[in-house]
């Protein structure tokens, strides 16, 4: 199969579809992997890089576009990308359609199949491709809200973990999945006062197994999130139902009691975000003021430590992009499950349940469609 890798074009987006040691490895299965001049330049991975491994380096994205036959990606395609898919194209990379109408009318106008890294499961019931970027998001959010605590940076002027005589910062976690646990090892780590909440009584034992009586853990009911949310100094959401739009957890009301110069860090905006007062930043500009309750809700955010996270990420996809790669989409699609619970859109049909749900469009199964 021929693959292609295009250089990422969302604000400050670093991060890589493919790295030379998975180009390699595709190569060496017979595989032609197409990059566009430039793609891991910021992270360390020159064009050399990619032809010792066997790529072909294209002088710009429309040639990739143009020659492959899958485009694997990172980020959701802009405007611009969109227009370049074609039918029978696939397209393997985050979507997050649920809150995005524009983008999934793009997707089913172009007739590419397109699976979303965020939706493929396991068989343990977990989402591999998103676990690595939650894992990095998490951590990065409580970095994140302990930098804007900072009074320089328009918070409350509070240390995470304070010191002998005052007290640390009182840290919220909703949701206690990947990025909970995650930012729950940090905030931790870094001596703050730790509370997560979370409607699953057994992911709050298995925290409590994890990390002991450090962490404070709260049954997760409306009470308890207004209670907590209008007594802290930093909130992070990371709540996600696959596919589907984030709950909203905290309302403007509850937003308004808290108290001015606090933080909260939405690691749930891909997916809508969790808070009502929430909308898409970027790492440009990572904030703005609601009732004086700072807002970071960069879409992106393991963007900012992209070698990082473009490792761990390929670590996860790569055996997916070679059963794609090796088998076709059809027949890879039929003998796993789970990377066909991936598939989004189809040849023009929404092929996620819930995202056919968020968007309140018709839902055709991916079996019936792949049929078709």
């Amino acid at each position: 199969m021929r693959i292609g890798v295009p250089k990422e074009i969302k604000t400050r987006e670093y991060r890589v579809g493919l790295i030379p040691a998975n180009v390699r490895d595709l190569c060496e299965h017979g595989h032609e992997v197409l990059v566009e001049t430039g793609c891991g330049t910021e992270i360390g991975m020159s064009d050399a890089d990619y032809e010792a491994a066997g790529a072909h380096v294209l002088p710009g994205a429309e040639a990739v576009f143009g020659q492959a036959e899958m485009i694997v990606k990172v980020k959701e395609p802009l405007a611009v990308e969109r227009k370049r898919l074609r039918p029978g194209q696939i397209l393997f990379t985050y979507l997050h359609l649920a809150p995005d109408p524009e983008q999934a009318a793009d997707l089913l106008a172009s007739g590419a199949s397109c699976i979303a890294y965020e939706t493929v499961t396991s068989r343990t019931g977990g989402l591999p491709l998103l676990a690595p970027m939650s894992e990095v998001a998490g951590r990065m959010s409580v970095q994140a809200g302990a930098y804007f605590l900072e009074k320089a940076h328009g918070g409350l002027g509070v240390l995470l973990g304070g010191v002998p005589g005052v007290d640390p910062a009182k840290v919220v976690v909703l949701g206690g999945g990947v990025v909970g646990t995650h930012a729950c090892h940090i905030a931790l780590g870094m001596g703050a006062e730790v509370w997560v909440l979370d409607r699953n009584v057994e992911v709050l034992k298995r925290l409590w197994a994890q990390f002991g009586r450090p962490l404070n853990t709260v049954f997760a009911t409306r009470d308890a999130v207004e209670r907590h949310c209008i007594s802290a100094d930093l909130v992070i959401g990371g709540v996600l139902i696959p596919g589907a739009a984030a709950p909203k957890l905290v309302t403007r009301e509850t937003i308004r009691r808290m108290k001015a110069g606090s933080v909260v860090v939405d690691v749930a905006i891909d997916q809508g975000g969790c808070f009502e007062t929430s909308r898409p930043t970027t790492h440009d500009e990572p904030t703005f003021l609601v009732d004086g309750v700072i807002h970071y809700c960069v879409a992106n955010m393991p963007g900012g430590v992209p070698r990082t996270s473009t490792v761990a990420l390929n670590n996860a996809t790569l055996p997916f992009v070679m059963a794609l790669a090796e088998k076709g989409l059809v027949r890879a699609l039929h003998e796993d499950e789970h990377l066909r619970a991936g598939l989004n859109v189809h040849r023009g049909h929404v092929t996620h349940e819930a995202v056919a749900q968020a968007l309140g469009l018709p839902f055709h199964p991916p079996l019936a469609a792949l049929a078709g």
